[in-house]
């Protein structure tokens, strides 16, 4: 994978490096070309001076001289000029060095217009002009030290052999030159992005520790896998104390489900023993004593089953227009009815008589059971409870108690699954699944349901429902 990213950057920037040179090529030739335009049409040069000077060189009674103008010229460029005739017999000269001879061969004469003359100390160029059907020749010296003047010739199919060989070796650096910046560049690219492959097989190893720097051009992945990492610690983290509290659960539901469990194999080997003689009365008491058992243990065995169909979502609600004043008041009567609750201060406010709500009215009554049965087991005897209805943007519930309230940090827990609270005595037996079980019922209906608490002054639970 690393490579097949590598690769990818390296096309891009050979590509690039490629059409950079091919452009810089270009540009280079076209450079060249408007120079040497620029050079071959400037008129201030010395051989474009000595070309264009034979518009001074007249033809007067006195022969061939230069005029005003040219003396001027000649005068401004520091020059001096001598003219020839066919014979190379010098005709005229002004501003010349004494050294400048009367007469030149024709060999004086080409060596004199190809070399800087050292004598004369000039750099010399040569020219013509046509007067009379007679040709002029004039040497024209500028006595300027730094002008100098090279000449050279080339064989022209060398020429082009050597710049193919040039171009081939410059294209051959530009290559090496492309493949190492190409390489080093995606190496540059690509390493984050191998570090951050290698995190992310941690993370899918299930470690959790990844902690990437949050800069450079990948900060905003590098970010992402750090908040992922987090995430997933998180909930790892979570995760884990719910197992916790699972275990837990299962170990004290254990127990609960065992006490039960023995006391109904006591009292049932006790009236099966010939040995024991039991009166009517007895025998009734004993049996009492196992069906009470026996429905606890049924009565955990439907929490469990319905916590986990509504945890799956596997509970279809049954709704019916239901009056919910109705509903909450044989609630109520049920609970102060059950022998276990008949002395408990359980009040209902409302002040209506009627409310119609679309509900599902056996799992509402489970869920307020659950809510008010949790008040009673997790506060003293002399509790006292009020139910109270209102209407309002939505419908509320309110269930209060002046009891012993709960901590901040258990507050948070009280509607976990499997969480018993810290308050439950040891002759409070149960789930720990009722308060999830009316969470998940209440939201069920598209309702919600919060908890608020002061230690030592009571607890109060919220529940809307949509009306």
């Amino acid at each position: 994978m690393n490579w097949r990213l590598t690769g990818r950057y390296m096309v891009s920037v050979i590509i690039v490096t490629i059409i950079t040179v091919f452009i810089n090529l270009f540009v280079f030739m076209i450079w060249l070309v408007l120079q040497a335009s620029s050079q071959h049409n400037e008129e201030n040069t010395p051989e474009s001076f000595t070309r264009s000077f034979e518009q001074y060189v007249t033809f007067s009674n006195d022969g061939i001289t230069v005029n005003k103008e040219g003396q001027q010229a000649l005068k401004e460029q520091n020059a001096w000029i001598q003219i020839l005739d066919e014979n190379g017999q010098d005709v005229y000269h002004t501003r010349a060095p004494k050294e400048l001879k009367e007469k030149y061969t024709p060999v004086e004469i080409v060596n004199l217009h190809k070399y800087k003359d050292e004598q004369l100390l000039s750099t010399i160029y040569a020219s013509g002009k046509k007067v009379n059907d007679k040709e002029y020749s004039y040497f024209i010296g500028f006595k300027n030290p730094s002008l100098g003047k090279y000449m050279f010739s080339f064989d022209m199919k060398d020429l082009v052999t050597k710049f193919n060989i040039g171009t081939i070796i410059l294209l051959s650096i530009d290559a090496i030159i492309a493949l190492l910046i190409g390489y080093l560049f995606s190496r540059q690219l690509t390493k984050p992005l191998g570090r951050v492959i290698q995190e992310i097989q941690r993370l899918a190893n299930g470690d959790y520790t990844t902690k990437l720097p949050s800069k450079g051009i990948y900060k905003d992945v590098f970010f992402n896998v750090n908040h992922l990492s987090e995430q997933l610690a998180s909930s790892k983290k979570e995760k884990d104390k719910l197992e916790q509290m699972r275990e837990e659960w299962i170990s004290h539901i254990s127990h609960d489900i065992k006490t039960p469990l023995a006391s109904i194999q006591g009292y049932a080997e006790i009236i099966k023993d010939p040995n024991y003689p039991l009166s009517d009365e007895k025998v009734r008491d004993y049996a009492e004593i196992i069906e009470n058992k026996s429905l606890y243990i049924k009565d955990v065995m439907e929490d469990l089953n319905l916590t986990t169909r509504l945890k799956n979502n596997d509970v279809m609600l049954h709704k019916e227009l239901v009056n919910l004043v109705s509903l909450l008041r044989e609630t109520l009567i049920d609970m102060l009815n059950d022998s276990r609750y008949a002395d408990k201060s359980i009040e209902l406010q409302t002040n209506v008589e009627k409310l119609m709500l679309d509900v599902d009215a056996i799992l509402i009554r489970r869920a307020v059971t659950n809510l008010i049965l949790n008040a009673l087991v997790h506060n003293d005897p002399e509790v006292q409870i009020v139910v109270k209805l209102e209407q309002k943007e939505r419908t509320h519930v309110t269930i209060t108690d002046n009891g012993k309230g709960i901590e901040e940090e258990e507050l948070v827990k009280v509607f976990d699954r499997y969480y018993r609270g810290t308050n439950t005595g040891v002759t409070h037996a149960g789930s720990g699944l009722g308060m999830a079980i009316a969470k998940d019922i209440i939201q069920k209906h598209g309702g919600d349901i919060t908890i608020s608490s002061t230690v030592g002054k009571g607890t109060t639970i919220d529940i809307q429902l949509p009306s």
